[in-house]
């Protein structure tokens, strides 16, 4: 383990725990809608049903996901303590759940009443969450890499959430905004500085943890999240720019430069993943690599866009969406989760039979969620990917990705269950022993 984990500083069990389970369901949510509405959503990412399933996944599966991990990373990985953790949790996610089923169901229906109200319940619940987040890694004396990037990331979080409640808000009013400009603002925060930073931030942590690799290069940990956070302000000056043929380049710069950056990390994480010192590889590894090669072809897609050529014959937009959110995030949290949730019960376990000098009766995390089920699960999500990159050219095979995206996201979530189930079994054992013995 890292030795500068601070392992009694963990949240209640429960914390992290309503945000992993979640999660997978609005995979599920996404997965259904795109077998139904595949067709629709690959004309443009303008479309209802386009924008129903990018929150589903962004605002859905990876927030949930995401505010789950970091209750958890936090005060274990930082040092820093969440100021009363259950409570923020108890109040942020029922808002951001209900804000996110209202401006779903806003965009289907096209209806502005919708967003009136699932606007103030988005921004709420995500306020919540990021100054609780906030308040605690500013405060820690900590330093490093990995808090740096956390910082940044939340404060992504904040921007992505001031934009996307303005557009919402401009739809809701019907008001006259340069809705293209600030969506792709939104996008390239929540995408960069906030998802990205916080994939990079915990992975300077867990993969030599976890995958037992080298450290990554100091150099790397230093420049990355002040190097993300820097291309991203700089892409969103260009709303500040006269549109004209002499600026394409200052236009295109921010982008290549968020691409090279992305793309840096993932040849860097793979290096080390190749040098890990435990040659047996697991679903995690898998998974990460994955996500890994899904972003080097997010990159080789988002260089074509920047070349002069017709992006809409290549459907460039459509395959970009597919491969960052499907390929290179889903599947990094999917690996991710079969780490985490493991982990958080053999430490909460753990935890509980010291207190009862029944640790004997602690198993190992292995046994937590059964191999074959999380590599079966793994494979099925890879399948669907490998679909739905394949739906962005054949239309006609969107039903059927839907449908596989939609039953591996089940598989997770009823993977994560059996894990709570197995945690509830050894609790029970342990309190037994512990009332035979006195």
């Amino acid at each position: 383990m890292h030795p500068n984990l601070s392992f009694d500083q963990a949240p209640p069990f429960s914390v992290p725990l309503r945000f992993f389970l979640l999660a997978p369901w609005f995979g599920v949510a996404a997965g259904i809608l795109f077998a139904l509405e595949g067709s629709d959503a690959l004309v443009s990412r303008w479309t209802n049903a386009a924008l129903t399933l990018t929150h589903l996944l962004t605002a859905g599966f990876m927030l949930q996901a995401m505010a789950g991990a970091l209750f958890q990373f936090i005060p274990v990985a930082t040092g820093a303590n969440v100021w009363r953790p259950g409570l923020v949790a108890s109040v942020a996610q029922p808002l951001l759940v209900a804000g996110l089923v209202l401006l779903c169901a806003g965009f289907i229906r096209h209806d502005s009443a919708l967003f009136r109200i699932a606007v103030p319940l988005l921004v709420t619940g995500g306020g919540v969450l990021a100054a609780a987040w906030l308040l605690a890694l500013w405060q820690t004396p900590g330093k490093g890499a990995t808090l740096t990037a956390l910082r940044f990331a939340v404060l992504g979080l904040v921007v992505t959430i001031g934009v996307g409640a303005a557009l919402a808000d401009g739809l809701a009013r019907d008001l006259i905004l340069p809705y293209a400009t600030l969506t792709d603002i939104h996008m390239t925060w929540g995408l960069g500085a906030w998802a990205l930073l916080l994939l990079a931030g915990a992975s300077f942590y867990v993969v030599p943890m976890f995958q037992l690799t080298p450290p990554y290069p100091l150099w790397l940990t230093r420049l990355f999240a002040p190097a993300v956070l820097a291309v991203t302000l700089l892409g969103s000056l260009r709303v500040t720019l006269d549109q004209k043929p002499a600026m394409e380049f200052t236009q295109m710069l921010p982008g290549a430069l968020l691409l090279l950056l992305a793309g840096l990390y993932a040849v860097t994480t793979l290096n080390l993943q190749s040098r890990r010192r435990r040659r047996v590889s697991d679903v995690t590894l898998q998974l990460f690599r994955y996500s890994m090669g899904a972003i080097l072809s997010v990159v080789a897609v988002g260089g074509l866009a920047l070349l002069p050529i017709d992006g809409s014959q290549l459907r460039l937009a459509p395959l970009f969406g597919v491969l960052v959110l499907a390929g290179v995030f889903v599947s990094a949290i999917n690996g991710m989760l079969y780490k985490i949730v493991p982990f958080i019960i053999w430490l909460h376990l753990q935890r509980y039979g010291a207190s009862l000098a029944q640790v004997k009766l602690v198993p190992n995390m292995g046994v937590m969620i059964p191999s074959g089920a999380m590599l079966g699960q793994a494979r099925m999500h890879m399948s669907a990917v490998v679909l739905l990159v394949l739906a962005v050219w054949f239309p006609a095979l969107s039903f059927v990705a839907g449908m596989v995206f939609a039953a591996s996201c089940a598989w997770l979530g009823w993977n994560l269950i059996g894990a709570v189930r197995r945690y509830a079994g050894f609790r029970r054992r342990i309190l037994a022993a512990s009332l035979q013995i006195t």
